[in-house]
């Protein structure tokens, strides 16, 4: 199951229903059973005080992902700043919405197993992305 929940925020998330399916799509793909995730949606303060308050982070950041995986099942808590990913999406020249699916699918990775503290694994984990993002935009754009 997967939830989306919004904390004081709109997060514009589109076609809620293909990017379940699509989640679902990866995470089996990956060799996995989907259980619960969670999406929680919130501005750069409230992430600051989920980082600070369980991580010991003092820094804003896009997403910060809660590991609950057991047997192959996986489920997780995803806390994820609009207001970064809003940022983001003009440094790096996307648009808010390609930037938002990103990063949905990279909590999702990170679960799976994907790192990205090296420059090796980031690399590996950004290639998966992009592989996720292009079954994506197959599901969005049927030929």
């Amino acid at each position: 199951m997967i939830n989306f929940f919004e904390e004081d925020v709109k997060s514009k998330l589109q076609n809620r229903r293909v990017l379940k399916a699509w989640i679902k799509k990866v995470v089996e793909a990956k060799g996995f059973k989907l259980g619960e995730l969670n999406y929680i949606f919130c501005n750069d303060d409230y992430i600051l005080d989920v980082n600070r308050q369980y991580l010991q982070h003092d820094y804003y950041t896009d997403i910060i992902t809660f590991d609950y995986c057991e047997n192959g099942i996986i489920s997780g808590d995803m806390y994820v700043s609009v207001d970064t990913v809003k940022s983001n999406s003009e440094l790096f020249s996307q648009t808010y919405q390609q930037e938002l699916n990103r990063v949905v699918i990279h909590g999702v990775l990170h679960l799976c197993g994907y790192k990205d503290k090296t420059d090796s694994d980031a690399k590996t984990m950004r290639e998966q992305e992009n592989i996720a993002l292009d079954l994506l935009s197959n599901m969005l754009n049927p030929q």
